[in-house]
């Protein structure tokens, strides 16, 4: 018997579909971003709170992030695989059916922050901090979309952990091999790392043990999701290319690079975005 029995377990999708009824479909996909969105929008909140910012102002935020990262994420994937879908428009649509790109997502939610926090005169950093812990939870949640649809997986293995991959949804070429990497487990399991890490410094600032300056959980969040991004990707079978680069890992290390260069900002050069005073009776509340 090997050694790593005891951790043996193979991965094996149910499929995409949750519920069929006639016309009525509700598919893991759907349901896992409504989930991410509700349980984002709830979280913030309850951080905005503490730290006297108008809750109302992170649910009204939401249907801008919603609005404009869903299609983003869609638009992004899409042109990277217009090969594909120039050859199938109405499929450009089907986003039920997987294929959205994370850095499409941020990208659009980033543009309309920006445009929500010039409308209603708040500071775009604050947001972003209060915004980071939900962002990153909501990517660990919705990654499992992509166990049920059988896509995101990595390269061939035959770890104790694997994943079976259905021969429709095979590479070209690996017709015959049925196991492989869950690149979607390793990168759920990062971002509840890095949540964990976000929601450590937000507590621990409550608690005054430490003191942060506005835009650090946000930049944090970019050094330390990209970080693990750039060698999950590297596993994978499937990436958006430029060229014969990689695109999310050069987007990853340009998202290191940015959050690297503000927190030296903030900290090393002694400069502070607008401070933001907790709430005094946050300490108890958050620790009960």
């Amino acid at each position: 018997m090997s050694d790593t029995s005891f951790l043996a377990f193979q991965f094996t999708s149910p499929g995409p579909i949750l519920f069929e009824w006639g016309p009525i479909v509700l598919r893991w996909y759907g349901l896992l971003i409504a989930s991410a969105v509700l349980i984002g929008v709830n979280l913030s909140q309850t951080l905005a709170t503490k730290r006297q910012v108008d809750p109302e102002l992170l649910s009204d935020l939401a249907v801008w992030l919603v609005v404009a990262a869903i299609p983003s994420a869609r638009l992004y994937y899409v042109l990277f695989e217009w090969q594909q879908y120039a050859q199938h428009p109405e499929k450009i649509v089907a986003i039920w059916e997987g294929g959205i790109a994370i850095h499409g997502a941020i990208l659009g939610g980033t543009i309309a922050a920006l445009i929500f926090s010039k409308i209603k005169q708040i500071s775009f950093w604050q947001l972003a901090d209060l915004v980071a812990p939900s962002l990153i939870l909501g990517q660990a949640i919705g990654r499992w979309g992509n166990f049920f649809n059988s896509e995101a997986f990595g390269a061939p293995t035959n770890l104790p952990w694997k994943l079976f991959i259905p021969v429709d949804r095979r590479p070209v070429g690996f017709e015959t091999v049925e196991f492989y990497h869950p690149t979607f487990l390793y990168e759920s399991l990062w971002n509840l790392a890095v949540f964990s890490l976000l929601m450590t410094l937000f507590i621990q600032d409550l608690r005054g043990k430490i003191r942060l300056k506005v835009g650090t959980l946000f930049l944090t969040y970019l050094i330390a999701y990209s970080a693990g991004r750039v060698w999950i990707e590297g596993l994978r079978t499937d990436s958006l290319m430029f060229g014969g680069l990689r695109m999310a890992q050069i987007v990853s290390l340009t998202g290191m690079s940015i959050g690297a260069i503000g927190l030296i900002w903030l900290y090393g050069l002694r400069r502070s975005l607008p401070d933001v005073v907790p709430d005094p009776n946050a300490n108890s509340e958050l620790s009960r």
